[in-house]
């Protein structure tokens, strides 16, 4: 991959982190409790990926698809960030994952650029890991319509992992998962 290709994702995730430090300034600040995030956090993650994706059919509620991805991920600011190029050409999507880590509150926040909106999503889900387990969650709604959205990193070894979606309607207490990906070290 080249340097070029690197310094560009270097600098988009270094925009993208400026711009976020002053987005929802005036927000009531919700940090996951209690943090025990560390720069290196995401260093599993770095290197090249071959990925098998499994998910719900949009628009089905029980119809599973399958297709394959690739990913290449780098660390950035010395481990307290990380950078994410997913590329699903079967789907013509890419997009980018970026995740930093708020040192003070040691909260790590995972954000989300599709490349086809080039939008980042904020505030991001906040988690972090606990017993090799990255759980990360975010809410939307109030009241009946409040959703919790979660995101799982697990069964990290040295050469897989998987990341998993899913939601809640009942504040916590069941989950619909709808996505798994299941990540293999590319050689």
């Amino acid at each position: 991959m080249d340097i070029e290709r690197r310094t560009v994702l270097q600098g988009a995730a270094a925009l993208a982190a400026i711009g976020m430090s002053t987005a929802g300034q005036g927000e009531e600040k919700v940090v996951a409790s209690p943090g025990n995030g560390k720069p290196g956090d995401f260093d599993f993650l770095t290197g090249r990926w071959t990925i098998q994706n499994r998910m719900i059919k949009p628009g089905t509620s029980d119809e599973w698809i399958t297709f394959p991805a690739e990913a290449t991920v780098w660390p950035i600011l010395n481990g307290v960030g990380s950078v994410e190029e997913l590329r699903i050409p079967a789907r013509n999507f890419a997009g980018m994952g970026l995740r930093l880590l708020d040192v003070e509150n040691k909260v790590w926040k995972d954000h989300w650029v599709n490349a086809r909106s080039g939008v980042l999503t904020t505030p991001g889900q906040k988690g972090n890991f606990r017993d090799g387990v990255g759980t990360f969650t975010s809410e939307d709604g109030e009241g009946a319509a409040r959703m919790i959205y979660r995101g799982v990193w697990d069964r990290i070894t040295p050469t897989s992992c998987r990341w998993s979606q899913g939601s809640s309607r009942d504040g916590g207490k069941s989950w619909l998962d709808n996505w798994y990906m299941d990540w293999t070290r590319a050689a």
